[in-house]
């Protein structure tokens, strides 16, 4: 490649640091036309590229396209990469992803790393995963950062291989030591929960952070998650409130939800219910069951908003009609009581017995005590002493001692 063309390379690969200051050093366009009309397949995707990114022409997807297919069909592989990608997303051409994969297979087939990352990552789609796996350990094998990370998902799901997590750690570590965010956090799991390596909480904090500080949420979210519970780090709620607010800025709803926890228990922050119920709302909007048996819990107790049974009826059925125990048990305690609702034992009991065959001792001393009582139900002291010793058997202090009770009292 000459001098001119590797400038002109350079100068394509810098466009996202500065395209409008490029733009007014292009080379003499009509050189570039030239050469690229005569045939010469790397011009050919150079012009092709100003054309996408309107550098120094009027901007043309279809002019992109038109210059890339000149290229590929020369068997340029970045051409063709390029092409693929164009008929995968529909962009200067009708989508069409079978002739996407075409020209990433051809792009691929000469080693062209992007390509195998890709097709192996179409090939995923498909749910071909031995093919996905071949392609992606192609790449990865040549170094490709991102393969390397897909591989490490394929073993550690078990896709298109035998599941294993050494393998997985082993890949994940080769794409994270380059630097990738996702990689990085990771490999900060699997040294928190001990799967292909020892259990290290000190590793997988290092890991969690070199993520954050890239800005990847999910590892700002773990990184509040270590502060907090005093992890691999010493407890400092006020770390986990700044890393779970940086992450809970980008939207990730489980530290929304433990932001607001951190505000209504005045840890790490100053005690602020409003505040608390602001980032419940957020989490809870998006569908996230904890925020909405939270935000159904401060409504419920007039805490950081006036007091409303309704509402608080509201968001505890959102969470506990997709399954949340503790919000089915606060839904139930809502008809249990009348608040919101008339009162009606059939219907809570019926809430009581969902969240209490997930285990959620609460609401199985409470059904203990409904048999015990005959609310809503026959009374049935046999049944009640089994849902009182099922929540005892769960930690739950009063079910030992309403177990204890109709024991003695010989039940």
């Amino acid at each position: 490649m000459n001098a001119w063309l590797k400038k002109m390379m350079v100068a394509l690969l810098a466009l996202g640091i500065g395209q409008a200051a490029w733009a007014d050093e292009v080379p003499n366009l009509k050189k570039i036309v030239q050469r690229a009309e005569a045939g010469e397949s790397d011009v050919q995707v150079i012009l092709g590229s100003m054309y996408l990114r309107g550098i120094g022409v009027r901007q043309s997807d279809q002019e992109a396209v038109r210059w890339y297919r000149k290229a590929a069909e020369q068997g340029q592989a970045e051409a063709q990469y390029n092409l693929c990608m164009m008929y995968y997303v529909g962009q200067g051409v009708n989508q069409d992803h079978e002739q996407a994969m075409e020209w990433c297979r051809s792009a691929a087939d000469k080693g062209y790393l992007p390509a195998q990352n890709n097709l192996g990552m179409m090939y995923g789609v498909l749910q071909n995963y031995v093919e996905a796996t071949k392609w992606l350990q192609k790449a990865a094998e040549q170094g490709s950062v991102n393969a390397q990370y897909n591989l490490g998902l394929r073993y550690e799901q078990g896709q298109g291989v035998r599941q294993n997590d050494e393998e997985a750690v082993r890949w994940y570590r080769k794409a994270a030591e380059q630097g990738l965010a996702t990689a990085q956090y990771h490999l900060g799991v699997m040294y928190a929960n001990g799967r292909g390596v020892r259990q290290n909480d000190e590793e997988a904090v290092r890991w969690y952070r070199k993520a954050a500080e890239q800005g990847l949420a999910t590892a700002q979210y773990h990184l509040g998650v270590m502060y907090a519970n005093r992890r691999g780090v010493r407890q400092n709620y006020e770390e986990a409130a700044q890393w779970y607010r940086k992450a809970a800025e980008q939207g990730d709803v489980d530290a929304q939800n433990n932001l607001g926890a951190l505000y209504d228990e005045g840890q790490g922050v100053r005690q602020d219910s409003a505040e608390a119920v602001r980032w419940y709302r957020k989490a809870a909007e998006r569908g996230y069951v904890v925020a909405q048996n939270n935000l159904g819990v401060a409504y419920s107790e007039g805490q950081g908003v006036r007091q409303d049974y309704p509402e608080a009826l509201r968001w505890y059925r959102k969470a506990a009609e997709h399954g949340f125990a503790a919000a089915q048990h606060n839904l139930g305690e809502m008809y249990y009581e009348g608040k919101g609702v008339h009162q009606n034992y059939p219907e809570a009991l019926q809430w009581y017995l969902k969240a209490a065959e997930q285990g959620f001792s609460p609401a199985q001393n409470r059904l203990g005590e409904m048999y015990e009582e005959g609310q809503g139900v026959p009374k049935n002291r046999k049944v009640a002493k089994e849902w009182h010793k099922k929540a005892c058997d769960n930690g739950f202090q009063d079910g030992c001692n309403d177990y204890r009770k109709l024991n003695n009292e010989g039940h």
